[in-house]
């Protein structure tokens, strides 16, 4: 029984110890790198003056992301998330627009395009968004998501660790 002990909290160590390196890993690779590095300078922008139905129809099941950047002429105006169209009622959603519902930007859905990239992970991490809208003062120059570092990231290893087996040959 002492044995089994043992083993549970080497297999417990064990995985810790695992986490941490990739905890290193990733803070290795992305610390100092800015966001406008992985940032899409093309997102997808819903206008303000469409209707709720055709937010859903043409831009949530379209696009599958859960919020989106509400601009005109690259001026941000606020956002539009899921949460907003479920305090809507279906059958009331070609009655208003996107203008009446979306919602002001705040600190825990947008960042500076000069932000260093863990910074941008710890957001949100804390803010549960895994998409930021890059802002300069009020202009939208980007979004940045968790899925578009972590490509970057697996790439970066992925190459890395090619290198260091050329060079253990």
């Amino acid at each position: 029984i002492g044995g089994l002990w043992y083993f549970l909290i080497g297999m417990f160590i064990r995985n810790a110890s695992q986490m941490s390196y990739q905890q290193l890993l990733i803070r290795r690779a992305l610390s100092g790198e800015q966001v406008s590095r992985f940032m899409k300078t093309d997102p997808v922008v819903v206008p303000d003056s469409i209707s709720i139905r055709e937010l859903v129809e043409d831009y949530f099941y379209r696009y599958h992301f859960k919020m989106f950047p509400v601009a005109q002429d690259g001026h941000l105006e606020g956002c539009i998330s899921t949460k907003e169209i479920k305090e809507i009622p279906r059958e009331e959603w070609d009655q208003h627009t996107v203008e009446e519902i979306a919602t002001p930007c705040s600190n825990a859905n947008t960042i500076s395009p000069d932000t260093d990239a863990m910074k941008a992970i710890s957001l949100m991490r804390s803010s549960n968004n895994s998409r930021l809208m890059v802002v300069e003062g009020d202009h939208l120059d980007g979004i940045i998501t968790l899925k578009d570092m972590l490509s970057f990231l697996a790439m970066k290893v992925d190459l890395e660790n090619q290198e260091e087996a050329k060079q253990e040959k």
